[in-house]
């Protein structure tokens, strides 16, 4: 796990085509403050990214890899996947926002990368820039939002 520099680290250059991907709701001029707050975690193939139970207090934006978002069936005691995450998507937001455990396990389906947000760095980005933090967070709840309708239309699909 590296911190990141935003001066010196091309993970978090806001002209690469990744960066631009993963923070598309911002300026350029914002994902550069942005990136200040964030952190660099990496994980290899079949690494646990985030363990369903787990009370961890980030959540990431994937700069780079696949990940694959695993929960076990109570049912048939199985683990299935409920998603494939690819380049650009955020994961680990429902944790971030409620501070609960993770809810679902997230393995790496290859290496991957994630820009990370800590909860005290958003609390940091809140007292500092709280135009910046307001669309951070706007950004999550879009994202849930839309991951909650999804789910709904699944559902009603098996009924």
């Amino acid at each position: 796990m590296d911190s990141i520099n935003p001066i010196n680290c091309v993970y978090c250059d806001a002209q690469t085509e990744d960066i631009r991907k993963a923070f598309n709701f911002l300026s350029i001029e914002e994902i550069e403050e942005l990136c200040t707050y964030l952190e660099l975690r990496e994980w290899q193939a079949d690494a646990v990214v985030m363990k369903e139970g787990a009370a961890e207090d980030y959540m990431g934006f994937l700069i780079e890899g696949k990940l694959v978002v695993k929960n076990k069936t109570d049912y048939w005691g199985k683990n299935i996947i409920i998603a494939i995450l690819e380049k650009g998507a955020v994961v680990g937001e429902g944790a971030f926002i409620d501070s609960g455990p993770r809810s679902n396990n997230i393995i790496a389906a290859e290496p991957s990368r994630l820009l990370t947000l800590s909860a005290p760095k958003m609390e940091e980005l809140i007292v500092k820039n709280p135009a910046l933090a307001i669309k951070v967070m706007k950004r999550i709840l879009y994202i849930m939002s839309k991951r909650l309708r999804k789910a709904g239309d699944r559902i009603s699909e098996l009924l």
